[in-house]
C-alpha cells in the first residue's frame, strides 16, 4: 500500500523539513518587469528628448542663463566618465572601458532588481532609475563616442561639472540605494 505522504529524498536539506526552526520564511515576490521598464523607459525618454533639444537648439559650448549666477543651460560634450574621468585618455580604450562597465553595471542592476521583493518599492524604483540613466548615457557613447551634457550649476566662478537628465536619475537612484544601505533597509 502506498503512503500519501511525500517521500523525503534528502535533496531539500534539513531547513526544508516542516517544523524545522532554521527554515527561512520566503521573501515577497519581486516587483515584476513592468514597473522597471516603465521607470527606466521614462528616464531614457526624458534624457534623450532633452539631449535632442540641446543638440537642435544650442550650439556646442554656448550657454543660456536660466538663473543668473547659479544655473545655465550649456551644451558641452564629455568624452570621459563622471567628473571628466579619463577624458584625455585614448578614445578607443575609453569607449571600450565605459561601454563595458555600463553593460556589466546594467546586468548587475537587473540581477538586484529581480531579487528585490515588492515590499521595497523605493529600492526597486532606484534601481530602475540607475538602469535608465545608464542606458541614456550608453546611447550617447554608442552614437557620439561621448556624452551630451547641458545642465551647468555654479556659484560665482565655481562650477559643478555639467551633467544631464541621465546623470540626475543615476544620482537620485544611487542616493536612495545608499540610504537603504545606511538605514539597514536592504532585503535579506
Amino acid at each position: 500500500m502506498k503512503s500519501t505522504q511525500p517521500e523525503n529524498t534528502g535533496t531539500d536539506g534539513p531547513s526544508a523539513m516542516p517544523g524545522n526552526k532554521t527554515a527561512r520564511k520566503p521573501l515577497a515576490p519581486p516587483m515584476g518587469f513592468k514597473p522597471f521598464a516603465m521607470i527606466a523607459g521614462l528616464v531614457v525618454l526624458l534624457d534623450q528628448a532633452t539631449k535632442l533639444l540641446v543638440l537642435a537648439k544650442l550650439p556646442l559650448y554656448h550657454s543660456i542663463p536660466v538663473v543668473q549666477g547659479f544655473f545655465n543651460l550649456t551644451h558641452i560634450r564629455n568624452p570621459g566618465g563622471a567628473f571628466g574621468f579619463m577624458a584625455t585618455g585614448s578614445q578607443g580604450l575609453r569607449n571600450l572601458l565605459f561601454v563595458g562597465v555600463s553593460i556589466i553595471a546594467m546586468g548587475l542592476i537587473v540581477y538586484f532588481y529581480r531579487s528585490t521583493p515588492r515590499t521595497y518599492p523605493y529600492l526597486a524604483a532606484a534601481l530602475a532609475m540607475i538602469f535608465g540613466g545608464a542606458v541614456g548615457n550608453l546611447i550617447d557613447r554608442l552614437r557620439f563616442g561621448e556624452v551630451v551634457d547641458f545642465l551647468d550649476v555654479y556659484l560665482g566662478a565655481h562650477h559643478w561639472p555639467a551633467f544631464n537628465a541621465a546623470d540626475s536619475a543615476i544620482t537620485v537612484g544611487v542616493t536612495i540605494f545608499i540610504l537603504h544601505l545606511v538605514l539597514g533597509k536592504m532585503p535579506e
